[in-house]
């Protein structure tokens, strides 16, 4: 039928974008000059003062879900977490290098169907020296936060930057994430309205959707479940760019995919893929797949 056809090309497309994506990355490597090399590479001096005190207060002897909250600007029931993630001129330098990048002749993979500018955070060469650090910064925030998400393990991710502007992409439709738990951090620069909204979380719809909007602060993240149903209103004027890190956790998506809610079967992948595992979720993961399903 149409419909198999259909999925069996999008099933070979995916199969091609690991292939495309590591081709990509090499000639980066070799071949783009980064504008300030230092953003590369995670330093504390780039963290906000306040989310090394909110680490700081998870990593104590004592440290629990209400006191945390007292960190944090909590956004109705639905679990979403606004926090302090980057100083401003962290924010600043890194646009910039994006922007330059984006300038550049490289090759550029986009970050999903639904986002056609923005960088695949990958490709740039950050998971190593910037990403797993600073997911691994988190751990401790997101383990008293979403302990049946896999929050005090959440051992890979995929991260990218989007950018929003009047003659480019102004919105994002109504989704949910291929995560366990998402970072949504801005990072500027200056925009009007293009608010994020939140609607269920995926598996507990209700009749009648209560959506709730909420503004975003330079410099600051939002956590949220993956399955936070979510989308971007459109901006009135300026750009905004934000970094997106899906955090995965393969001890709790190797009993069931988020995306197809059943046991995944695996194919081999490249990097993290999507962050499933073949060894049981208590070893160290040897190497990590898609959801053939998913």
């Amino acid at each position: 039928s149409v419909v198999y056809l259909q999925i069996e090309a999008e099933v070979q497309r995916r199969k091609e974008l690991i292939h495309q994506s590591v081709e990509r990355r090499a000639i980066i490597s070799k071949c783009y000059k980064p504008k300030h090399p230092e953003v590369y590479t995670l330093q504390d001096s780039f963290l906000a003062p306040e989310f090394l005190e909110i680490v700081n207060f998870c990593t104590s002897p004592g440290a629990d879900f209400q006191g945390l909250l007292s960190y944090l600007e909590s956004f109705s029931d639905k679990r979403i977490y606004r926090l302090p993630v980057f100083t401003e001129e962290f924010c600043q330098a890194f646009v910039d290098e994006l922007e330059n990048f984006e300038q550049s002749d490289m090759p550029k993979g986009r970050p999903n169907t639904m986002n056609n500018y923005g960088v695949l955070l990958n490709e740039l060469g950050m998971d190593e020296p910037f990403l797993t650090p600073l997911r691994e910064r988190l751990l401790p925030i997101t383990a008293l936060l979403y302990p049946e998400l896999g929050g005090a393990c959440l051992d890979s991710h995929k991260a990218f930057v989007v950018k929003y502007s009047l003659h480019e992409d102004l919105d994002l439709s109504c989704h949910y994430d291929n995560a366990e738990v998402t970072l949504n951090v801005s990072l500027g620069k200056e925009f009007t309205e293009g608010n994020l909204y939140f609607g269920d979380f995926n598996q507990d719809p209700t009749p009648v959707p209560k959506y709730i909007e909420v503004e975003h602060v330079g410099g600051h993240g939002l956590l949220h479940r993956g399955g936070q149903i979510h989308g971007a209103l459109p901006i009135g004027s300026g750009q905004r760019w934000n970094l997106i890190v899906w955090m995965r956790s393969s001890a709790i998506r190797n009993q069931l995919c988020p995306m197809c809610h059943r046991k995944p079967q695996l194919v081999e992948a490249e990097g993290f893929g999507d962050g499933f595992t073949e060894s049981p979720g208590n070893e160290v993961p040897q190497t990590v797949n898609l959801c053939a399903l998913g």
